[in-house]
């Protein structure tokens, strides 16, 4: 509920500080005493558009500020923490106004935009007047407003589950089906690839091994004459290792003599004995490497060529077509086992299709008793509205399953039929300013705290009525104000009244201007300036005894 709303320079309002509590409240004032201007400044500072003209002339800047008391279970602390703004049971909306037309807007001193302002405050505050085109006029809400009547949050949830599950499906087969459509596209480039690279069978480092081969094979000739130089220098008849042998042989016979001398000399002999040997057996073995088939050159070079061939023709190094003939492979397997995920897919999507569908149309018949209900509660509020030969009715128009969505498969909207014999037509279209107000009236009252936001503002609905018909106004503004808290600005002194707190609105002279400069001012009334403010409304200019005799038996007789 709003708290308090502390409004500076802004059109004919300097300061002004006001607090509000539950139920009704009353403003009244004359006709050009600031009523609008209290209701502009109270709407800038829910994110209704600005404009520099609100400043108060000669200051450069204007400034509301609204106080609410907020439940912890209301929509608007969502809101505020999906932007990452942190929320408390107070919530504080400022706006300021400069008059070169710019704005700012805070959330508990947090800057904001201006979208994000509205988005709060149009779920704090709605404002109905004889021209609103908000709130009931909305077409688009009608059907919330019907499932808050009828208590079917759960069956609301229950087909937004079912839509969403169903929407995922689709997305799910969809995508699938884009990469099996790819994969067919390719499908026979695969199979022709991969039958070409089975029957290449390349292996890995293949490519490396045989350039290094054909290398060899291309000079073994003049690799194996140099070989056998130095397979003659250590081996051959001019090699050291007969000398050496030798040489070795007679230091064993000395040995014994001298062992401390010739056991070492002996040592290094043998050592160089067992290199010269080895190094033999090296040359011998790459003798061997050298020795092939005049073939086998051309075996290799001819192999050589295909991985080659075929590495430039799916671009990739020739060490990469064993892992690309495995991908082929996998990309056939997918195929096959993709095909068999598509059936299930499609089942996945029916079945859940029809989840919704019999969800949706749980909630739609449940939607029809419900409509009839609301039709006859609200018609039960038209004649003392002075609506008594008017109809409402609710229009549940079923759709497609294509044509649903999260809320269902139903198109709601308020119709009404102001006079016997006329077409009914949408709320908006058909009731005039007066209708359209009482219309909106007797679907607050029913709805109740279903559906509504915390604080209502009705500005002037009673325009151009009187008698029983303003005084069933007043009783249902009373009667509404006990579920939530309810504002009405009118000139009608049957619905003053029946208001549990009243307020004055009056254009006085500013202090020490000479009456050259007018200020808005707004004050609470006591018993008895309620009763003269009544009496004045009932009277006019003049107020007589038998008006404030009057004005006392309408507050006596109130609700």
């Amino acid at each position: 509920m709003l708290l308090a709303l502390s409004i500076r320079d802004i059109v004919l309002i300097k300061s002004l500080d006001l607090t509000f509590n539950t139920g009704l409240t009353a403003l009244t004032g004359e006709t050009g005493a600031g009523k609008s201007i209290l209701l502009d400044a109270f709407a800038l500072a829910l994110g209704a558009r600005g404009d520099g003209s609100l400043v108060r002339s000669g200051v450069a800047q204007g400034q509301v500020t609204a106080v609410f008391d907020v439940a912890d279970t209301h929509p608007a602390h969502d809101i505020l923490k999906a932007c990452g703004i942190e929320t408390e049971s107070t919530l504080i909306a400022r706006r300021s106004q400069s008059a070169d037309g710019r704005t700012r807007a805070y959330i508990n001193d947090q800057p904001v935009t201006v979208q994000l302002l509205r988005r709060v405050g149009a779920a704090l505050v709605e404002i109905h007047g004889q021209h609103d085109d908000r709130a009931f006029v909305d077409s688009r809400t009608h059907r919330d407003l019907l499932d808050a009547y009828g208590g079917l949050s759960q069956e609301t949830k229950i087909v937004a589950r079912a839509w969403e599950n169903w929407k995922a499906a689709e997305k799910a087969l969809k995508a699938h089906e884009e990469q099996i459509a790819k994969i067919r596209q390719d499908a026979d480039y695969v199979r022709h690839a991969l039958g070409e690279l089975s029957e290449l069978a390349p292996q890995p480092g293949e490519e490396a091994a045989l350039a290094g081969r054909r290398q060899i094979m291309m000079n073994a000739e003049k690799i194996a004459d140099d070989l056998q130089g130095v397979l003659d220098a250590v081996n051959g008849d001019k090699s050291g290792i007969a000398a050496l042998s030798a040489a070795a042989r007679r230091l064993e016979r000395q040995a014994s003599q001298t062992p401390e001398m010739i056991e070492p000399v002996a040592a290094a002999l043998e050592r160089a004995l067992t290199g010269l040997s080895d190094a033999r057996d090296v040359v011998e073995d790459a003798m061997r490497q050298t020795a092939f088939e005049p073939c086998e050159l051309e075996a290799a070079e001819e192999r050589l060529f295909e991985l080659r061939a075929a590495a430039r023709k799916h671009q990739v190094p020739a060490d990469k077509l064993p892992e690309l003939r495995a991908h082929f492979e996998q990309e056939l397997d997918r195929l096959v086992t993709g095909e068999d995920q598509l059936e299930e897919l499609r089942q996945t999507v029916n079945d859940a299709a029809e989840a919704y569908k019999s969800a949706a149309l749980i909630l739609s018949k449940r939607r029809q008793r419900a409509a009839k209900k609301l039709d006859a509660a609200i018609m039960k509020e038209l004649g003392p509205l002075k609506l008594e030969r008017a109809k409402f009715i609710t229009e549940v128009h079923p759709l497609e399953p294509a044509q649903g969505g999260p809320s269902g498969m139903d198109q709601v909207s308020f119709h009404v039929q102001t006079n016997p014999g006329t077409a009914p037509g949408p709320l908006m279209k058909v009731a005039s300013g007066g209708e359209l107000s009482r219309f909106i009236l007797a679907l607050k009252v029913v709805l109740a705290a279903r559906g509504s936001t915390p604080t209502l503002i009705f500005d002037e609905i009673d325009t151009g009525l009187g008698g029983a018909t303003a005084s069933a106004i007043g009783e249902r503004l009373h009667r509404l104000g006990e579920n939530v808290q309810v504002l009405s600005i009118t000139h009608a002194p049957q619905v003053a009244a029946a208001a549990d707190r009243h307020l004055r609105i009056s254009k006085e002279p500013a202090a020490g201007s000479n009456g050259e400069t007018m200020v808005t001012q707004v004050i609470a009334l006591d018993s008895d300036h309620r009763r003269e403010e009544i009496a004045r409304m009932l009277a006019g200019a003049t107020v007589t005894d038998e008006a404030r005799a009057a004005a006392k038996r309408l507050i006596g007789g109130s609700v």
